[in-house]
């Protein structure tokens, strides 16, 4: 680590700059009664207006807010239904330069509508506010001696880059305007693709890997200068996500020494951003899980290890183009997203599966004489809540769970087709508008299936009245019986009674929503995530005959339920392993949170690298292993001071576990630490 990257990484975990920052900013008055475009043209001259450039000593970036609460509009609903959780062009247009970009939109307008002269206009009158503001910038800079910064800004944004530094200056820039106009989650892609061409420009003209990992660090550390800004449901929740590696179509590995770069800075700096995913797949050699295996131990909470294998063929699938499903990403947390011509929403709607599926047997237990009776109903249960999302979301005017995907000139300039067409993206102007669903609590659900198969139907030790009369009670007097609902078969023990309903229920959940139109022309895409739901939707539902209580949360997006006692993580990867996971493809991790303990030797840390190898082998799609050490987390709840950089992953995103609320520390506590 150089001095300068030191001397910022000190900056930065103080934390000290947080304090100086304004109230937050309110354009009621100036933005009334706009919308769409004029909203989004007029909050952007009035922010740029307002934010100063601020620059702070050794961070060679800048681009940072001088307010509270960036990301959170008071007065306005200016963030709501804005396209968030894709992936935009930042490499076409770090390459090309706003001027490019303007010399199109010139030529565009000669053969335009009236519809296509206002989009058309919209985005000059954008584009003409970030270039007046760079200016300011840049004489900041000057003024201050930022001699660095105030040379990239002679070119940049206005022409394209040339250096790895200005690429990643004309990001930065981008990134700021994208988070102060509230556009949510929107993600860093796959960085050491777009970057590497500026990457082995300077490798070529003598700049050393030294000077460039300096680059990549400070970069990194000005990625979290703003991040507690960034609109989330918790601290950390703010779509950094990176994506490393992968192979192509003809199975190439598209690993490179940029790559290898990102992962040393990150191991190196320790920091939750930028959160970083790894695409793997049966062809990736040991060296790089062992290495991944290395961040893990840091107790960062990533890599993600996404599965090329599974998921290449599971978007084509869905219709994706085989160029454009070979290019994927993911959003936020774990959705696999189709970068730079993609609108996807990939989580507009949530499957509550033990709400569901607690729901049919309600209805037809007493009835239903065999298990394949019941399990019919369930069938007909989860067929029916399928058509209910649907329906609530099969509209352009509704597309964005009930609300119509709102007009931004800043995101038509970086998704592709927009310029093109004279279209906004809000408009249909991109390749892809498909929908999301997640799929929470699968393994809750598939548990009480399973209990109810063994304890009322093939043992016959509870009867049907007294398992609903006990789940109507929340279990109050039923101790006996629900100690026997929590010993049966559960997900995540390798235990075929229980991973077969798992597999049933996930495939007739994908049968019904997969490739079914959503209204844009898009179609529906089945996943197994639950992101906050694990909480959220497990709020809404009572006691489950799986001996859950009422209320209590699910295992997290694609992993056992938290009251599981699991043999070890060998045998739950080879439950979660069973389905065909290319169709549920809109994504959800396993999560494995193993002690950190584990970690003592290298030894230790290449059987951990051997679990990650054999999950992608007996065809995972998603991985997430946490480092983790329960003591230490409930030492960190009396005395937080302590502990102020104590990183955790919550569910798809990591963050301090020190500035979570309460009851997501305690569903991090409370799952599994699995040793070797």
């Amino acid at each position: 680590m150089t001095e300068a990257v030191k001397n910022m990484l000190d900056f930065l975990l103080a934390r000290e700059y947080r304090a100086l920052r304004k109230k937050k900013l309110d354009f009621t008055e100036e933005c009334k009664g706009l919308d769409g475009d004029e909203l989004q043209i007029c909050f952007l001259k009035n922010i740029l207006n307002r934010e100063a450039p601020l620059l702070y000593k050794g961070d060679v970036f800048g681009f940072n807010t001088n307010y509270r609460f960036a990301a959170k509009e008071s007065g306005s609903n200016i963030s709501e239904a804005l396209p968030s959780n894709i992936t935009v062009n930042y490499g076409r247009v770090i390459g090309q330069g706003f001027d490019q970009i303007l010399e199109t939109i010139c030529e565009k307008k000669k053969t335009a509508n009236q519809d296509q002269l206002r989009f058309y206009n919209g985005l000059e009158t954008e584009i003409s506010y970030i270039l007046d503001f760079c200016e300011r910038y840049r004489q900041e800079a000057q003024r201050v001696g930022n001699t660095r910064l105030a040379a990239a800004l002679d070119r940049v944004p206005h022409k394209g880059a040339r250096t790895l530094y200005e690429a990643c200056v004309f990001q930065k820039l981008l990134i700021f305007l994208l988070r102060i106009t509230h556009h949510k989650h929107l993600t860093l892609g796959r960085f050491d693709q777009y970057m590497y061409p500026y990457f082995k420009h300077d490798l070529e003209n003598g700049v050393s890997r030294e000077e460039l990992l300096e680059t990549v660090e400070l970069f990194f550390i000005a990625l979290n200068l703003d991040s507690d800004t960034y609109y989330g449901v918790q601290q950390g929740d703010n779509g950094q996500s990176m994506v490393l590696g992968g192979y192509d179509l003809d199975g190439n590995d598209q690993f490179n020494e940029l790559s290898a770069i990102c992962l040393d800075a990150s191991l190196e700096l320790s920091l939750i951003d930028p959160k970083i995913n790894l695409r793997v797949s049966k062809k990736t050699p040991d060296e790089r899980y062992e290495y991944g295996t290395k961040l893990t131990k840091k107790g960062l909470g990533f890599p993600q290890y996404c599965n090329d294998d599974v998921v290449i063929p599971g978007l084509i699938a869905l219709g994706y183009a085989p160029e454009d499903a070979a290019n994927y990403t993911v959003a936020a947390c774990w959705e696999y997203i189709v970068p730079n011509c993609s609108v996807d929403v990939p989580n507009v709607k949530t499957f509550n599966f033990p709400l569901v599926i607690n729901n049919a047997v309600h209805a037809a237990l007493k009835q239903a004489e065999t298990f394949e009776d019941l399990l019919k109903v369930v069938d007909e249960f989860i067929a029916e809540e399928c058509k209910a999302l649907i329906a609530s979301c099969n509209t352009i005017e509704t597309y964005t769970n009930g609300r119509k995907l709102k007009r931004s000139p800043l995101i038509s300039v970086l998704v592709d087709g927009c310029i093109e067409k004279g279209v906004d993206a809000a408009d249909r102007a991109a390749k892809y508008y498909n929908l999301g669903c997640h799929g929470a609590g699968i393994a809750n659900a598939a548990d009480a299936l399973t209990a109810i198969q063994k304890l009322v139907y093939n043992e016959k030790k509870i009867s049907a009245d007294e398992l609903l009369a006990a789940m109507n009670a929340n279990f109050e007097g039923y101790a006996e019986l629900r100690n026997l609902l929590l010993s049966a078969p559960k997900v995540g023990n390798d235990e075929d009674e229980a991973d077969a309903l798992m597999v049933h229920i996930m495939n007739t959940f994908s049968k019904e929503l997969n490739g079914k139109p959503n209204g844009t022309g898009g179609v529906w895409r089945a996943g197994t995530g639950s992101a906050m739901e694990y909480i959220w939707s497990a709020e809404k539902c009572p006691a489950t005959a799986d001996g859950r209580l009422a209320g209590a949360p699910y295992g997290s997006s694609f992993s056992p339920a938290i009251t599981t006692t699991l043999r070890g993580p060998l045998s739950t990867i080879q439950s979660f392993t069973k389905p065909d996971l290319t169709k549920t493809i809109n994504g959800g991790p396993l999560t494995l949170e193993i002690h950190d303990n584990v970690f003592r030797n290298e030894e230790s840390e290449k059987k951990v690298a051997a679990l990650i190898k054999l999950f992608v082998w007996r065809g995972g799609h998603q991985l997430q292993l946490n480092a983790v050490n329960r003591d230490r987390l409930l030492d960190a709840q009396k005395h937080p001071e302590k502990y102020p950089n104590l990183i955790v992953r919550v569910w798809g995103w990591s963050g301090y576990f020190c500035e979570l609320d309460r009851e997501y520390q305690d569903h991090i506590i409370s799952r599994t630490e699995f040793t070797l």
